[in-house]
């Protein structure tokens, strides 16, 4: 089967079924105190968590900010793994092994690969396919399932598809990824991750506090996650965004949407604009018109 084009990529996303094969981290852990440990080490509760199943969860420094952000997935009785982008899992293995005292649980790092299909279509056809790992990974407005495995690949009947039609459909569905929208100074409320993320009714767990006191003040901190819809030009990751002159945030990712046929992005945005608003970009010297938005920038029926 022949690779989808960014348009047909698009389409099939909202109407049918397209995938791609990323690398991925895996972090093991195995032992009968695997569950309790891991437990007080992520932000999700993991209590009712059973062999098969996974969720969303991020793993915090003791202040509260961002060490990594993935899924646990329950592989046994007494086995775990922490699945996060390539390149993250030595950082939370390190993590970890830093907290892993008077504990029988052992810990590994695999590098394996992901095949990410999204779409309508995504669980039809995951169920049919082999993976170690068969992860439930809908974006919001996209259905869709990773499955995990040494040798990765795309289900039978599942077209390979663009890359930029997948990372136009990630900015669009407001899905944060380490290394740009996420960093060691991240807070999980400037990224809109704790309903997702995070249990506030769960036990002790590191970096608990800040998350708990900034919940108990209403989630207010000096920046959050936005979308982008820029008018054209090729703006940047790291563009500046202003407002009257004045610089208000920065793009952390941008791709090229076939819905809006121009560029969508991510970025942070300070506190007091309140959205949507007109805002500029800062690119090479110029100033490209820009509609900052609530994510997710794409819904069912808009």
């Amino acid at each position: 089967m022949d690779p989808l084009s960014a348009a047909a990529t698009y389409v099939a996303l909202r109407a049918g079924v397209a995938g791609v094969v990323v690398a991925v981290d895996v972090v093991t852990l195995a032992g009968p105190d695997a569950l309790s440990y891991l437990q007080g080490q992520v932000s999700q509760d993991l209590g009712n968590l059973a062999p098969g199943g996974s969720v969303e969860t991020l793993v915090l420094s003791p202040q509260g900010k961002l060490d990594g952000y993935g899924r646990v997935a329950r592989t046994g009785d007494t086995s775990l793994c922490v699945v996060v982008d390539a390149g993250w899992g030595e950082a939370i293995l390190a993590r970890l092994r830093r907290f892993k005292l008077r504990v029988q649980v052992d810990l590994g790092l695999s590098h394996w690969r992901a095949a990410v299909v999204r779409g309508p279509g995504a669980r039809p056809a995951a169920a049919e396919a082999r993976a170690a790992l068969v992860l439930d990974v809908g974006w919001p407005g996209f259905a869709g399932c990773d499955l995990v495995d040494p040798a990765a690949a795309l289900p039978s009947g599942v077209a390979e598809g663009d890359a930029g039609a997948f990372e136009a459909a990630r900015i669009e569905a407001g899905v944060p990824v380490m290394g740009r929208e996420l960093t060691e100074r991240t807070i999980p409320q400037e990224a809109g991750l704790v309903a997702r993320a995070v249990s506030l009714t769960k036990g002790c767990y590191t970096g608990q506090e800040l998350v708990a006191r900034l919940d108990a003040r209403g989630n207010r901190v000096a920046r959050r996650l936005v979308g982008f819809v820029v008018e054209s030009g090729r703006p940047g990751a790291g563009d500046p965004v202003v407002v009257d002159s004045r610089a208000v945030g920065a793009l952390t990712s941008v791709a090229y949407s076939p819905r809006t046929n121009s560029p969508v992005a991510l970025g942070y945005l300070r506190r007091e604009i309140s959205v949507p608003a007109g805002v500029g970009i800062l690119h090479a010297g110029s100033t490209i018109p820009a509609e900052a938005a609530e994510l997710p920038l794409w819904r069912p029926g808009s």
